[in-house]
Parts: C-alpha cells; structure tokens; sequence
C-alpha cells in the first residue's frame, strides 16, 4: 500500500482498525505466496563447497567405475561410504575437500555432484 493511498483511505473516513486489517491482509497473502514456492536447490560440483555433513549422504553423487566389469555407474554419498570401509584417513580427506576421488580394490570412486 502506497503513502497517497493510506492518506486518501483517511481523507475518505476508512478507519486506522480497517487499514491496519487491509495491511495484515496484504501481507498474509504475500506469505501465502512465498510459502507455496519452491525452494530453489543449488548444485555443488566442487566438493570443497559441500558442506560436510552432506558429503557421505543421498543428496550426493559420486562416479563409480567397476575395474573388473569395466562399467560405470553412479552412486550416492551413502554407498560411496560403504566403499571407503574402513580408511578413515580416506574419509577425512574427503570431508576436508582435499580428495574428490578414491580406489578401492576393483573400483574407483569420483565426487560428482552434490544438489541441496
């Protein structure tokens, strides 16, 4: 609501209880607007940008090449920690954004994708 309005509203005998209403009004709606959108997820493509509790999760995707069926596929951030086992140092690596890929005995894995 523009100031000339708010001003004619007041000039016309509207009282200050209705512009107050029609104000709540406007806003509730503006909300209701807001609310119904989507949220607008952002792709992360460096690892170091991902933040760490995202990284080993399923809104990660990592590049999987199977070295003995010479296949690729992709996989999650949940199965990509599967692979890592138990290489802890591999995994701090990762999360400190200072490795995007690993091998494990017959396959090797590539940070893809991250969209949050």
């Amino acid at each position: 609501m523009k100031n000339n309005d708010a001003e004619d509203m007041l000039l016309n005998n509207v009282s200050l209880d209705e512009l107050i209403k029609m104000r709540i009004e406007k806003e509730f709606l503006e909300d209701l607007k807001k609310s119904k959108e989507k949220p607008k997820k952002r792709e992360y493509t460096d690892i170091k940008d991902v933040p760490k509790d995202k990284i080993f999760s399923k809104s990660s995707v990592f590049r999987c090449f199977n070295r003995n069926t010479k296949c690729e596929t992709f996989i999650n951030g949940v199965q990509a920690d599967a692979y890592i086992g138990i290489q802890d140092a591999v995994r701090k690596k990762i999360l400190s954004g200072e490795l995007s890929a690993f091998t494990t005995d017959d396959a090797y894995i590539k940070f893809e994708k991250a969209v949050l």
